[in-house]
């Protein structure tokens, strides 16, 4: 949608206010509902949006660490730009417009800060090497009975799924809660965020969906948005969804897995597939995997952003560490999905879904495309058995300190996203490091579980 069209829309109805959001490092969104007329002029000149959003973690605690804004700069404005391309009405509040932003326009956040702005950078690099890049992110994410200050106020103790038991793809437990599960499909649908398919998982209360599949772009918008949408319409029914990576050491954790491809510039063509290869994957689908797999290792924060995400990396949970690829082989970090010429993709298994989509998506194509520029071989061989017993091309680090070092010292990750990235993006890990609290058993729970 364009402007003009955006500004029809709103003189058809006569909105009075439209909401505005922006991702931190997080890619939690910080937004503000403003007024009609503030948004159609920032539509034209962009609004100022206080640089403290970059300044903070996702607990609202100001950096210590950050040099590029903190109480030694006063924490100004930041300028930020509305997407028009991203208007949508939010149907559970009685259809308020709702648009997302970035600081593209804004060079000193564009390049250290913006995650929205780095996707779209890496994009462009796709689109000039001739790739125009389809990706789909697929959430897993349970679901408690309470509310906010119901579980809050329990110290987020004696937590109850709204099912119990291990019930993965069971048509019975979606039937227990039909209008949530409804409204998450129809209103999903209205705020353009299409959903593929949905089913539980394996495990009390817990869901799987996956967004269908656009530019890489609108694929990470919808990726960030349906989280947010998730918890809202939680609300509604008096649940709370989470999206940590491993809420309960006993239990399946959340995988946030990236289905991609490449394709011509016009779309036409699955630039992955080759009907005249033995297995059906082209030159530079292998060259693709070849750097997600060379990268991998370099750049890790990015698909696993928080001490807990390793959990979910220790084994056991569809994620393995193992640095592994296989054809149609789910317990490899790297899925190779051959087919017909619609449908040949790789799927990333190593994020998590308390993932930023920006970073992860992004991340990963710039990892494809490293293998590509390169023309690097697969030289790994596919596994076709366990892939958690394939630890001879080596592991990825086991924890978010050893993953953030290697991160902060890579000529890769610099080369991949640039030095004023890496070093704010690893700074920021580190002080997610330091928040570790060991005195407390919950700190996870009360740190991730709902705003992540």
């Amino acid at each position: 949608m364009d402007k003009q069209e955006i500004l029809t829309k709103i003189k058809e109805r006569n909105f009075t206010k439209i909401k505005f959001a922006v991702a931190d490092i997080d890619g939690i969104l910080r937004g503000k509902y403003i007024h009609k007329n503030k948004f159609l002029n920032a539509l034209e000149n962009g609004l100022g949006f206080c640089d403290v959003i970059f300044g903070w973690d996702c607990a609202d605690k100001c950096y210590e660490n950050s040099e590029l804004t903190g109480w030694h700069s006063g924490y100004p404005d930041a300028k930020a730009s509305i997407a028009p391309e991203t208007y949508r009405q939010i149907p559970w509040d009685d259809n308020t417009p709702f648009l997302l932003g970035d600081f593209s326009n804004d060079p000193k956040y564009a390049e250290a800060v913006c995650s929205r702005s780095l996707l779209k950078r890496i994009a462009a690099q796709s689109e000039e090497m001739g790739f125009k890049p389809i990706f789909s992110q697929e959430f897993e994410w349970f679901n408690f009975l309470g509310t906010p200050s119901e579980i809050a106020e329990a110290g987020y103790k004696d937590l109850r799924p709204i099912t119990p038991g291990m019930f993965g793809y069971s048509i019975l437990r979606t039937s227990l809660n039909q209008p949530y599960f409804n409204d998450l499909f129809e209103m999903l649908q209205q705020f353009d965020i299409p959903i593929e398919g949905m089913h539980t998982e394996t495990g009390p209360g817990v869901m799987e969906a996956t967004v269908i599949y656009d530019d890489i772009l609108a694929a990470a918008d919808k990726a960030l948005l349906f989280k947010s949408a998730v918890k809202e319409i939680a609300y509604k029914h008096n649940f709370m969804a989470t999206f940590m990576a491993k809420w309960n050491k006993n239990l399946p954790g959340c995988g946030g897995h990236i289905h991609q491809s490449l394709w011509d510039l016009d779309k036409k063509q699955n630039l992955f597939f080759n009907a005249n290869s033995a297995d059906g994957m082209s030159a530079n689908m292998q060259h693709y995997i070849a750097g997600l797999l060379k990268c991998l290792p370099e750049i890790l924060p990015l698909f696993a952003p928080n001490p807990n995400s390793y959990k979910r990396l220790s084994g056991g949970d569809w994620a393995p560490r193992t640095l592994t690829w296989g054809i149609d082989n789910r317990t490899c970090a790297v899925r190779a999905i051959p087919g017909g010429e619609k449908s040949t993709r790789i799927e990333l298994r190593v994020p998590g879904s308390d993932t930023n989509a920006y970073l992860a998506l992004g991340a990963s194509l710039a990892a494809g495309l490293y293998g590509i520029k390169n023309k690097l071989p697969l030289k790994i061989a596919p596994t076709k058995g366990n892939g958690y017993l394939e630890t001879g091309n080596g592991l990825l680090p086991d924890s978010l300190e050893k993953a953030t070092k290697k991160m902060a010292e890579s000529e890769i990750a610099n080369e991949l996203f640039g030095k004023a990235f890496v070093k704010h993006f690893t700074l920021t890990r580190e002080w997610e490091c330091q928040q570790i609290d060991n005195n407390d058993q919950q700190w996870e729970l009360k740190r991730y579980f709902e705003i992540i």
